[in-house]
C-alpha cells in the first residue's frame, strides 16, 4: 500500500499483493493434533499473474474477474480418480525455529538487506515496500505478499509442476528457446493451463491440482514474516509474470491464533473450529484475504480416529484409513469464493440420523412457486461470473427445493437436535427455495458448536455453524436463525461484498429474508405474516434506536468508506475500517439499519415486485463481488418509476447507507406498528402486569389477599415485548417477578426471552433469579456480553461478584474479542 499498515489500530490490514498476484486454488495437506493443539501441514498455491501484469489482452483493471483467462484450452479430458489423500512431497520438516533456509544449492538468496528469516518485522510494514512493479531489470526483486497472523512458517519453496506425468499436454503451445531459462516459464505455462480447464473438465483439474501438489520441489524460497504478512521472494525474479506460479509452505499452525478455537465440546470432549473471528483465517493458513481473491481449494485434514473432521466441501467425505487409529478426510470446491469462507471443524460429532431421503424428496414435482415465466428465461442467460460448474445453469439443481442436509452434534445434544433442528431443516430449505430459486450449494451440514461460540450462527459454504442457544424454548429462534443463515447461502457466500464494510449486503439481507423464509416455513396466512413481521420490526426498531443512543457514531454508518467504497491500492492491499473493534462484532447496526432499507424497498415497491427483482439480482450477479450501488441500480432500473418520487441511488446512500443515526423515513414509520394486533395485545398484558404489581405492593402492607389475574397466551416475540416493555419500569416486586416467571415459565423458555427475564432479575436485584443469569452465561455465551455490563453498573455487591466468578469460570474459553469486551466492563 502507498501508506504503512499500523496493526494497532482499529482497521484490519488485508496485506495481499493481489494486483499483482492473484491465487486460483489451495491444496491443503494438514495434520490436527488435538492434543498439543496444533495444525502442521502444508499449502500449494496455484497462481495467475494479477490484473496489473497481464499483456495487453487483459481485461480492464478493476474488474473482479479479469484475472480468469480461459485462452490456451488444450488437451482432451482423461479420466483420473480423485484420490482422497495426499502425501507430502517433503522428506523432511524443518525445525519449528522460525528461520528460512537459503536457497537451493546452497546459494544464499535473500536480498541485499539479508532478510533470509521469518522473525517478526515491526508494526507497519508496507505491503509493496520492495516490490517490484516493473519489468525493469534494474529494478528489485518482486516480492509476493500473503495475508498471515500467528503462524510458524517452516519452508517455503517453488513446485516442479512439470515433473508431473501428463502435464507435458499443457505445454503444446509452448516455444522453448533455452530450455534452462524457460523452465520457470514452462511451469508457470503448466498452471496457467491447468487454472484455465473449462468447468466441464474439474475432476480432472482436480487430480492435477493434487499431483501438481504432491510434486518435488525445485529450490526454497527467502522469506520473512511480519505481524499480519508473509512476504516471499526469488532472487533475480523481477516481475510477477516471472515468479513461481506454483509455490507450497510448510507450517504449523500456533494455540493463540485467533482463526481457530481449541475447546471442549458439550459432552466435555477435545474439538477445534474456524470462528470467523476479524481476523479470518489468516492463523489457519497463509491465504489472501481479499475478497477479490475468489479461489478453490480442497484439503486432506488427518486426526485421530475419534474425531469427525467437517469442512465447507461440496462432497460429504468419507474417512479413509491412513494407519491404525489415524483417519484421513478429503473435501474440495469447484466454486471459486474468499479465502475468508472457508471453515472447518473437528472434533467428536454424532450424526443425527433423519429418514432414508426418498427420490421425491430432492425434487419440486409437488411445489408451487411464485416464479413469473421471465424467472426462468434468466436461466437461458449466459451467467456473468468466471467459470465453474454452477447449479444455476443444471436443470436438476434448479429443481431441487430441498438439498441433501446432514446434522451434527455432542452426544449430549443429538435428541434434542432429532426433535428440532431436523425436523426444521426440511421446512426452512424448501422455504428459501421458494423465495429465491436455485440454491446456490449442493448440500449441507449443520453443526452445533460448543458454548463459547459467540454468536447465534455462522454460514459458510456447504456448512453452517448454530449456537445451542438456538435449542431450548421451542421452534421459534431455531427456525428463525435457521432461515436467517440459509439466506446466506445467496447473499453473504453465492453473492459476496467486494468491500468488507459493507456486511449490510450481507446481514441485512439475511435478516430480512430470515422474515419471509420462516413465515413460509410455517405456512402462514397473509395476515398472520404481516402481524407477526410488524411485531418483527418493532421489536428491532427498538434494538436499533438502543444501539444508536449507546455506539460511537462511526459505527453506525453502513458504507464508512463511502465513495471511496471498493477501491484498494496499486498492488490490491487495503484496510478493513473498525475492521479490528472488538465491540463491533457484537453490534447489529448493520444488520438492522439493512433490514430496514430493504424492508422500505419492499413497501415502496411492492414485496411481489420486489421478490422477484431479487431473485432477477440473484441470477445476474451470484458468483461474484458486489457493491451496494450494484443492487440499487438494477433495482431502480426495473422500477423507473420511482425516479419521480425521488426514490434514487443518492438518496439512498444520503438517508440510509453513508450516514450515522437512524434513517430519516425509519423515523417516520415507527409509530404504525403500535397499531398491530399482536402489539396492541402486549400493551394490554403490559398494563395488566403493572396493575397487578401496584395491587402487590399494597397488599403486602395490608396482608390482602391478591385476586387472581387471567394472563393471555402470548407468542415467543410477543414475550420478548412483554419483557422489554417491564424493563421500563422502575420498580417490580419480587413476588411479581415470581409470578411473572411462572406464568410464561420464563426458565424454558428459548434464549432471546431468557435474555430479558435475566435483565429484569438484574434491574430489580431479583436474588431468586441469579441463578438463571450465571446459567445464561454459562450457557449462552453468544448474547450474555452485555448482561456483564448490567451486573456492574447497579455497583452491588452481589451482582460483581456474579459477574467476576462467571467471567473467572468462562474466560479461558471465550474468544479473544468478547473477553476483551467483558474484562473492559469489569476491570
Amino acid at each position: 500500500m502507498d501508506k504503512q499498515l499500523d496493526p494497532t489500530k482499529d482497521d484490519l490490514p488485508l496485506m495481499a499483493n493481489t494486483g499483482h498476484m492473484l491465487v486460483r486454488h489451495y491444496t491443503l495437506d494438514l495434520d490436527v493434533d488435538v492434543k498439543s493443539q496444533s495444525i502442521e501441514g502444508t499449502i500449494v498455491f496455484f497462481f495467475e499473474t494479477g490484473s496489473r501484469y497481464r499483456n495487453s489482452s487483459s481485461t480492464e483493471e478493476g474488474d473482479c474477474h479479469s484475472w480468469c483467462d480461459k485462452t490456451c484450452k488444450t488437451g482432451a479430458s482423461e479420466p483420473c480418480r480423485i484420490p482422497v489423500t495426499s502425501l507430502s512431497a517433503c522428506s523432511s520438516k524443518a525445525a519449528d525455529n522460525d528461520v528460512a533456509v537459503p536457497g537451493e544449492g546452497g546459494k544464499d538468496t535473500s536480498d541485499k538487506n539479508g532478510n533470509h528469516s521469518n522473525g517478526e518485522q515491526a508494526p507497519g510494514i508496507s505491503s509493496s515496500e520492495n516490490c517490484c512493479g516493473t519489468e525493469d531489470p534494474g529494478s528489485a526483486d518482486f516480492v509476493l505478499v500473503l495475508d498471515c497472523c500467528d503462524l510458524s512458517v517452516l519452508k517455503v519453496e517453488e513446485v516442479d509442476v512439470a515433473a508431473v506425468a501428463g502435464t507435458e499436454k499443457f505445454t503444446r503451445s509452448v516455444k522453448l528457446c533455452d530450455a534452462s531459462e524457460e523452465l520457470g516459464g514452462l511451469r508457470n505455462q503448466i498452471v496457467h493451463e491447468l487454472v484455465s480447464l473449462p468447468a466441464d473438465r474439474w475432476e480432472e483439474q482436480l487430480c492435477y491440482y493434487t499431483r501438481c501438489s504432491q510434486a518435488p520441489g525445485c529450490g526454497q524460497l527467502p522469506f520473512i514474516t511480519g505481524p499480519w504478512s508473509l512476504e516471499i521472494r526469488k532472487s533475480g525474479i523481477r516481475a510477477p509474470r516471472d515468479f513461481p506460479h506454483a509455490i507450497r509452505i510448510q507450517y504449523k499452525t500456533k494455540p493463540e491464533g485467533q482463526s481457530v478455537t481449541w475447546t471442549t465440546d458439550q459432552s466435555g470432549r477435545p474439538c477445534v473450529y474456524t470462528m470467523g473471528s476479524p481476523i479470518n483465517n489468516r492463523a489457519l493458513f497463509p491465504c489472501q484475504e481479499p475478497p477479490i481473491a475468489l479461489s478453490t481449494w480442497q484439503a486432506t485434514i488427518k486426526t485421530t480416529a475419534q474425531f469427525v473432521v467437517l469442512m465447507s466441501g461440496e462432497n460429504s467425505a468419507e474417512p479413509v484409513p491412513l494407519q491404525e487409529g489415524v483417519l484421513s478426510w478429503y473435501y474440495y470446491v469447484t466454486m471459486p469464493m474468499p479465502a475468508s469462507t472457508f471453515t472447518i471443524a473437528i472434533g467428536c460429532w454424532q450424526e443425527v440420523k433423519a429418514p432414508p431421503f426418498t427420490a421425491d424428496v430432492w425434487t419440486n414435482s409437488d411445489f408451487s412457486l411464485p416464479f413469473s415465466q421471465s424467472d426462468f428465461r434468466w436461466h437461458e442467460e449466459n451467467c456473468g461470473h468466471v467459470e465453474y460448474p454452477c447449479r444455476f445453469q443444471n436443470p436438476d439443481a434448479r429443481l431441487q427445493s430441498v438439498i441433501p442436509y446432514r446434522v451434527f452434534a455432542p452426544w449430549c445434544l443429538v435428541e434434542s437436535c432429532k426433535d428440532l433442528v431436523l425436523q426444521l431443516l426440511p421446512q426452512c430449505l424448501s422455504a428459501a427455495y421458494t423465495t429465491l430459486g436455485t440454491h446456490p450449494f449442493s448440500r449441507l451440514d449443520v453443526l452445533i458448536v460448543p458454548s463459547n461460540f459467540s454468536s447465534l450462527g455462522m454460514a459458510s459454504p456447504h456448512i453452517i455453524f448454530l449456537s445451542q442457544s438456538v435449542l431450548p424454548g421451542g421452534r421459534h429462534l431455531c427456525g428463525a436463525r435457521l432461515c436467517h443463515e440459509i439466506a446466506h447461502a445467496w447473499f453473504g457466500l453465492a453473492i459476496g461484498a467486494r468491500d468488507w464494510t459493507e456486511e449490510w449486503i450481507s446481514e441485512g439481507f439475511a435478516t430480512y429474508l430470515e422474515d419471509i423464509f420462516w413465515a413460509r416455513a410455517q405456512q402462514l396466512s397473509h395476515d398472520e405474516v404481516k402481524a407477526q413481521q410488524e411485531l418483527k420490526a418493532l421489536l428491532r426498531w427498538r434494538r436499533l434506536r438502543d444501539e444508536v443512543q449507546n455506539s460511537e457514531e462511526e459505527l453506525q454508518v453502513l458504507r464508512p468508506n463511502k465513495e471511496n467504497t471498493g477501491e484498494v491500492s496499486e498492488s490490491g492491499a487495503s484496510v478493513v475500517k473498525h475492521g479490528l473493534k472488538a465491540e463491533k462484532i457484537f453490534m447489529q447496526v448493520h444488520y438492522l439499519k439493512g433490514y430496514f432499507l430493504l424492508r422500505f424497498l419492499a413497501r415502496t415497491i411492492g414485496e411481489a415486485s420486489y421478490l422477484a427483482s431479487l431473485r432477477k439480482f440473484v441470477h445476474k450477479f451470484h458468483g461474484q463481488l458486489v457493491l451496494s450501488q450494484d443492487f440499487l441500480c438494477m433495482l431502480l432500473e426495473d422500477f423507473p418509476g420511482q425516479k419521480g418520487s425521488g426514490l434514487t441511488v443518492e438518496n439512498i446512500f444520503q438517508n440510509w447507507l453513508d450516514t450515522s443515526g437512524i434513517p430519516k423515513p425509519l423515523l417516520e414509520e415507527g409509530e404504525t406498528w403500535k397499531e398491530c394486533q399482536l402489539v396492541q395485545q402486549v400493551s394490554g398484558e403490559v398494563t395488566k402486569w403493572i396493575q397487578s404489581n401496584q395491587k402487590i405492593r399494597k397488599s403486602s402492607k395490608k396482608k390482602r389477599k391478591q385476586d387472581e389475574v387471567v394472563f393471555q397466551k402470548l407468542l415467543p416475540d410477543q414475550l420478548v415485548l412483554l419483557l422489554e416493555s417491564l424493563l421500563e419500569e422502575k420498580t417490580l416486586c419480587p413476588r411479581t417477578l415470581q409470578c411473572l416467571e411462572k406464568t410464561y415459565k420464563l426458565r424454558k423458555q428459548d434464549a432471546e426471552i431468557r435474555h430479558r427475564w435475566c435483565e429484569l432479575v438484574v434491574k430489580h436485584k431479583y436474588v431468586p433469579g441469579y441463578g438463571d443469569v450465571e446459567k445464561f452465561l454459562r450457557e449462552d455465551q453468544a448474547m450474555g456480553v452485555y448482561l456483564y455490563g448490567e451486573l456492574m453498573v447497579n455497583e452491588d455487591a452481589k451482582q460483581q461478584e456474579l459477574a467476576h466468578k462467571c467471567f473467572a469460570a468462562a474466560r479461558e474459553y471465550m474468544d479473544v474479542s468478547s473477553a476483551k469486551v467483558v474484562a473492559e466492563m469489569l476491570f
